[in-house]
């Protein structure tokens, strides 16, 4: 892989972020409030659960990533009860993931990443590809559990498939 084949990839992983999120989103918003928030049994309970979550590690990795720690209390703290406002924010935070990767180059590659867990508090040193692949994967994962709780309320999320990525 070329220096600069990975920042690369995470630009297209960025906007697939933003894509994806716009399927789920979507998909949500046909949702009364009440089935958004029912506790289907998931790691997060609901599927609003879930979207907060994903919300809140991307703020807490964009405040590593910048210098700027994102105060937050526990994993599953909520960040907005509100479905629209969070749905804002979402996309806030996803134009900002795609501001972050743009500026990625091939000096970044070398980049070590320090902060403190949330669960525990130890410190840590991680290479930014890790960092990077690892905010990535997250997404997918929660993403995942997601389309599982779209489908079990009725939901049709639509295609998941990165090679799906419209231009």
């Amino acid at each position: 892989m070329t220096d600069h084949a990975l920042p690369e990839l995470w630009r297209t992983l960025a906007r697939y972020n933003r894509w994806m999120n716009g399927q789920l989103y979507g998909a949500a918003a046909t949702l009364t409030d009440s089935e958004r928030k029912r506790d289907l049994g998931a790691f997060f309970h609901s599927l609003h659960g879930t979207l907060n979550h994903l919300l809140l590690t991307d703020r807490v990795w964009l405040g590593r990533l910048g210098g700027e720690p994102f105060p937050v209390t526990g994993l599953d703290q909520e960040l907005y009860g509100d479905f629209d406002e969070l749905w804002r924010e979402r996309q806030r935070t996803d134009g900002d993931i795609e501001a972050l990767v743009a500026g990625f180059g091939a000096l970044d590659l070398d980049r070590v990443v320090r902060y403190r867990r949330i669960s525990g508090g130890e410190a840590k040193a991680l290479p930014l590809t890790v960092v990077m692949t690892h905010l990535f994967n997250h997404q997918t994962h929660h993403r995942g559990q997601a389309t599982v709780l779209l489908g079990q309320l009725g939901r049709d999320y639509g295609v998941t498939d990165l090679i799906a990525l419209p231009d």
